[in-house]
């Protein structure tokens, strides 16, 4: 097929949408109830009070959340878990999709409610117990960023609202082979034909390729210039014949990577987001928002690089005690510990309200999107350590019903992956020490983002490079 002979990526009406005289329809909107309006969005001004937005949000709450999930909230969310699965949240999420309150800060035409800081927190105060996870954390955190940024308002208005909605998933295709924490030096090319783009290379630590409907590409478009000025950034239809996708399995049994290939895949020039050559720049947008989602700051996000908290950390201990195992809560040492862990907790909490403060402003990230990001990802690594260790013999060894090594059947009569078996089997603590191991990786690792600290805000000499004002085609790769 060639480039331009179908409609283009991104002007079909959203999944989910009735396109009839009425006007669209998004999905979820009918099976609203309680204080919303016809298209599903919750009634609250943009200028509503904190007591305004808690006392509606609470209503909407008792009107949609089903009953079972609510009982269950008093027991945390291990009771959420065994209340309601995964399909159960998704099939139910287009109602929160359509509420307004899975991005409530942002404005109304782009799928929010337009509520203040004070507003907003108000409302997740009310949702939180509930544990209603932000669905697309990549859209709304990464993808987002950069539209918001530097967008057009077309853009906005076409992309924004099905992410919110959960209607388009987004992934982010940054890192190649050989380019990770030196991803400005990537190697995919974008060559211009017509109105398209056509893009040839690979991608990988895709994180959540294989469910992606869209995603964001920085690629080269100038071989003959240094390499941060030759880059330009892109909104990629996944859907098509010239990407594919394939999973990478981690420690815990459990799929969230990918790698990518393009083959000749195409991209309208309508779906390049700010100047040709400006994708650096670009780039650094969502790269702010990624580091901002890990550090938990973002929508969404925090939980799926997560695992235990410091209150959890209480139960865990006090437990140890009840059953008279040693290194418990009894222990004076295990109490200082989880304060201290508690006590780091609350900094990031504040840092990220810095954060929030600064974007409601609309100002572009400050220095504490990476000071976040490197707190978090060390904070996070000492809170799994404590919660495995504190399961002793237990976070080696445990009971389960699904054994490795033996076949199980899926709800459909076919064998699972033993993969996915071990997966299931880990206890909450174990999944979640081994999945933090990544959580000064991901996102841009530790030391990369230390140097940013070090060079963009203390001042300090910036790391030696060789190559640097040097064209990217004359710079040696491995």
């Amino acid at each position: 097929m060639a480039p331009g002979t179908e409609p283009a990526p991104g002007t079909e009406p959203a999944a989910g949408t009735d396109t009839a005289d009425s006007g669209p329809v998004p999905k979820g909107a009918a099976d609203a109830r309680g204080p919303v309006g016809p298209d599903g969005r919750l009634l609250l001004a943009a200028d509503a009070s904190p007591d305004q937005a808690r006392a509606l949000v609470t209503e909407w709450v008792e009107a949609n959340v089903p009953a079972a999930w609510r009982a269950a909230a008093a027991g945390g969310r291990a009771a959420i878990r065994k209340a309601r699965s995964r399909a159960d949240y998704e099939r139910w999420y287009p109602v929160f999709g359509v509420s307004g309150l899975v991005a409530a800060r942002w404005a109304p035409e782009f799928g929010g409610l337009g509520l203040s800081a004070d507003a907003a927190k108000a409302a997740d105060e009310v949702l939180r117990p509930y544990n209603l996870g932000r669905l697309n954390p990549l859209g709304l955190a990464n993808a987002a960023a950069a539209l918001f940024a530097h967008g057009t308002e077309e853009q906005k208005r076409r992309f924004l609202p099905p992410i919110v909605r959960n209607e388009e998933v987004w992934c982010q295709l940054f890192s190649e082979p050989g380019a990770g924490s030196d991803l400005a030096s990537l190697s995919t090319r974008a060559v211009r034909e017509g109105d398209n783009w056509i893009l040839t290379g690979q991608k990988v630590w895709t994180t959540w390729g294989f469910l992606a409907d869209y995603g964001v590409v920085l690629a080269r478009t100038d071989p003959d210039v240094p390499k941060r000025n030759g880059l330009t950034y892109f909104l990629l239809d996944m859907r098509q014949p010239g990407v594919e996708v394939r999973s990478l399995r981690h420690i815990t049994g459990e799929v969230d990577f990918c790698e990518v290939f393009l083959d000749e895949a195409v991209v309208p020039d309508g779906q390049r987001l700010g100047a040709v050559g400006d994708g650096w720049r670009v780039g650094n947008s969502t790269l702010s928002g990624e580091r901002q989602m890990v550090s938990g700051s973002g929508s969404g996000g925090v939980d799926r690089i997560g695992g235990s908290g410091a209150l959890h950390l209480v139960k865990l201990a006090k437990d140890v005690t009840a059953a008279g195992r040693p290194g418990g809560w009894a222990e004076p040492t295990v109490r200082q510990e989880i304060a201290k862990l508690y006590s780091e907790e609350r900094i990031r909490g504040w840092t990220n309200e810095r954060i929030r403060a600064r974007l409601a402003a609309g100002l572009a990230p400050g220095p504490e999107s990476s000071i976040g990001k490197v707190h978090q990802g060390d904070l996070n690594q000492r809170t799994q350590a404590l919660a495995a260790d504190l399961l002793g013999a237990h976070g080696a060894a445990w009971e389960s019903e699904l054994l490795p090594g033996t076949e199980h059947l899926g709800a459909d009569g076919a064998p699972l992956d033993p993969a996915e078996v071990y997966a299931d089997s880990l206890p909450h603590e174990v999944r979640g020490m081994l999945r933090s191991r990544a959580n000064t990786i991901e996102g841009g690792t530790s030391e990369v983002n230390k140097n940013i600290l070090a060079e963009r805000v203390l001042g300090l000499p910036r790391e030696p490079d060789p190559h640097r004002g040097k064209p990217w085609k004359d710079v040696p790769r491995s």
